[in-house]
């Protein structure tokens, strides 16, 4: 690494971020569960925050790309985040909380592309060592699902919004700890026609597609697994355990992701994620309850996320000239909130009517089709 590149500053800032979404994903349906909602309630809940993740970024991007003030728009984005979700204390409704899952999502979700365009920047032509700072991001996944899964064994839930608050909190204090960085341009890349222009090149769009498959594929995941694995009689504490052997998984990946971006094409990459989620998704949904088909099937979250988002974000960033990089993340952001939206939502309604077993079925044939477009449509070059 450069000896000017603010390593921690960065990762600290994606410690915190992702340790809100190890707050989030294994346990807001249990919140909304010990509330006494619905499995089809739950997924709207779910679903809010990821609809909000279609609007959001993409109006925050254009902000970011007309105005160049891409930090301010993150340490904005984090303040309002805390602040609209402490609103979460004064009312347990189903409108109240809908209203607090839609606001705070909206800032929520101005944050990162930004400031993956802030990080692209500051590596300038060391893109590929992105999975070295990313990867404290997923440390931070694993401290919050363990941690919090231990906790929620010793007390109530009746806590949990506290918890993300605190999170929430560290969240804008490391976005005031970051230096600002602009990306620079790219000389192959020429910005003719605008953003929508470099939309029709040959792939781009097929490209977002798959990304909104994918996230379709793991809204069972996002918003039922805890509740699957609790079904299958694992307590809170094991399956805490098991999103961080996941997200574990992941970091491994993320250490080699540079040598392997190097080896194979974004396209290898791509596909080889969408087929080991596949499989994935038929061993959660069918076998979880043997305990070695379960561990299995956490590992590969390597693919799932580590390798997708990976080799996804060198995809945008190489994609798009320097006016059009927010747009261009937040855009990535705005499809797979599309999918994990649309997941989620599907999930909510089939989980009682078809069960567990073709809910994550359906996801599997929602990645094949990824794979089957990755594969015909996306051109096989190098990053």
């Amino acid at each position: 690494m450069s000896a000017a590149l603010p390593y921690w500053r960065l990762s600290g800032f994606y410690f915190f971020y992702f340790s809100l979404l190890g707050g989030t994903a294994p346990f807001l349906a249990l919140y909304f569960d010990h509330l006494g909602f619905a499995p089809a309630r739950i997924g709207e809940l779910v679903a809010i925050p990821m609809l909000m993740r279609c609007i959001a970024p993409n109006i925050w991007g254009w902000l970011g790309d007309y105005s160049g003030h891409r930090l301010a728009i993150v340490r904005f984005g984090a303040v309002a985040t805390l602040l609209c979700f402490s609103a979460i204390v004064f009312d347990k409704s189903y409108a109240w909380l809908a209203l607090v899952m839609a606001l705070h999502a909206f800032f929520w979700h101005a944050v990162l592309p930004q400031f993956e365009v802030i990080t692209l920047a500051h590596l300038r032509e060391h893109t590929a060592r992105y999975s070295q700072i990313r990867l404290w991001g997923s440390i931070g996944f694993i401290v919050a699902v363990v941690g919090l899964g231990q906790l929620f064994e010793w007390v109530s839930l009746d806590a949990y919004p506290w918890t993300l608050m605190l999170i929430m909190a560290g969240i804008a204090a490391s976005s005031f700890w970051v230096p600002n960085a602009q990306p620079q341009n790219h000389p192959h890349l020429v910005a003719d026609g605008g953003f929508i222009a470099q939309l029709r090149r040959p792939g781009i769009a097929a490209f977002y597609l798959c990304v909104c498959l994918m996230q379709l594929s793991n809204g069972p995941y996002y918003t039922f697994l805890s509740l699957h694995l609790e079904n299958q009689g694992y307590g809170r504490g094991v399956i805490g355990v098991m999103w961080a052997l996941g997200v574990l998984a992941e970091i491994v990946l993320f250490i080699f992701m540079a040598r392997l971006l190097v080896r194979f094409s974004l396209r290898k990459v791509l596909l080889a994620s969408f087929l080991i989620t596949a499989v994935r998704w038929l061993l959660l949904g069918n076998f979880a309850d043997h305990l070695w088909l379960l561990l299995l099937a956490q590992l590969m979250h390597a693919a799932t996320f580590g390798s997708f988002h990976a080799a996804a974000i060198h995809f945008v960033q190489r994609s798009f000239a320097d006016r059009q990089q927010g747009q261009g993340q937040s855009l990535y952001a705005a499809t797979a909130g599309v999918g994990g939206a649309l997941g989620a939502l599907y999930a909510g309604y089939s989980w009682n009517t078809l069960g567990a077993a073709w809910t994550f079925s359906l996801a599997s044939l929602a990645v094949l089709v990824a794979a089957v477009i990755i594969a015909t449509r996306l051109q096989e070059d190098r990053p």
